[in-house]
């Protein structure tokens, strides 16, 4: 009962969200990425519950990017796909090998991102879809902001919707207002395939979302505070209108 709750919880904000930035309309083939992960099974299933509704008409399907990491077996993810009447379809690359053996990069995670995004979409576009669906939550959405702010200088984070012009597919971002502690605890009946990547645990981000860990014990309403100030740029106060105000008596 509680797991069913909590996957309304889910839905509802995914609903709101979907609403709110137009990313589903009549007649989209949407391909989620699967990439065996909690946030990409949770993704794939309440999508699949929100197309049942029947309240706008598209269709879905699931890819894997097989990445070559010597990677454990996709075959529970495929009979979750088999059970929500979803056609699958895994695509091997080489990328682990570039990123890894050939170039030996020290920071691979933003050159795989991009790497593993061309090749989704290129699936996608093969097979017929016209958006991609990714498992980007709230958290991902701050953790992004600050990232940016510390490390880059910029006030910026990703898109709920972003059209990429060189494959003609849109990326959709429906979990932006589902929290990650909300899909944890809901992914814990899907078949999780496990990370293998080197990298994993050790990142950026990672280091980010300790930050951001601390700030929400001792401050409790702060994850709620900060995606708020994130979805709603009429609240900001930056520079930009300082210099606009000072002109007024």
């Amino acid at each position: 009962m509680e797991n069913k709750r909590l996957k309304q919880k889910i839905i509802k904000n995914m609903i709101r969200a979907i609403k709110e930035y137009n990313m589903i309309e009549e007649g989209d083939t949407i391909a989620v990425g699967v990439s065996g992960g909690k946030d990409s099974l949770v993704l794939l299933d309440c999508l699949a519950t929100i197309k049942s509704y029947k309240k706008v008409n598209f269709n879905i399907i699931a890819i894997t990017i097989n990445q070559g990491f010597p990677a454990g077996s996709f075959d529970k993810v495929q009979e979750l796909t088999q059970k929500l009447d979803i056609p699958y379809h895994i695509y091997d690359t080489d990328i682990f090998e570039i990123i890894f053996n050939v170039r030996k990069e020290k920071n691979p995670c933003s050159l795989c991102a991009k790497m593993r995004r061309g090749a989704l979409c290129d699936k996608a576009k093969e097979l017929g879809a016209n958006k991609i669906a990714l498992g980007h939550h709230a958290d991902d959405m701050v953790e992004t902001f600050l990232m940016s702010f510390i490390y880059e200088g910029r006030l910026s984070t990703f898109m709920p919707v972003t059209h990429m012009s060189r494959s003609g597919i849109t990326a959709i971002r429906p979990m932006m207002l589902v929290s990650e502690k909300d899909i944890a605890c809901y992914s814990r009946d899907l078949p999780i395939v496990h990370n293998p990547c080197p990298a994993d645990k050790h990142t950026t981000r990672e280091y980010v979302k300790d930050i951001l860990k601390g700030i929400k014990s001792s401050v409790k309403i702060s994850e709620a505070n900060m995606l708020n100030a994130l979805t709603h740029p009429e609240r900001y106060n930056l520079l930009d209108k300082m210099k606009d105000s000072s002109q007024e008596d």
